[in-house]
């Protein structure tokens, strides 16, 4: 299982509907928000700490998981 970099969540690689490259890396998220959110600044989000994301969060980017 991957891990949604934006909001934390667990992402099944093989049944994601969402994912992204950036720097050689593929990206995987549970939402289409999630994933907008990293294409605006995937730099931001793509070395963060697991943990370090919206996770219980209410911003909409995922419906609020």
């Amino acid at each position: 299982m991957a891990i949604d970099p934006i909001c934390d969540m667990e992402v099944n690689e093989k049944t994601a509907k969402w994912s992204s490259d950036y720097q050689g890396k593929r990206f995987y998220f549970c939402a289409p928000g999630c994933k907008k959110m990293f294409d605006k600044d995937p730099a931001k989000w793509a070395n963060k700490p697991v943990g370090g994301g919206h996770e219980g969060h209410s911003c909409g980017c995922c419906g609020g998981h």
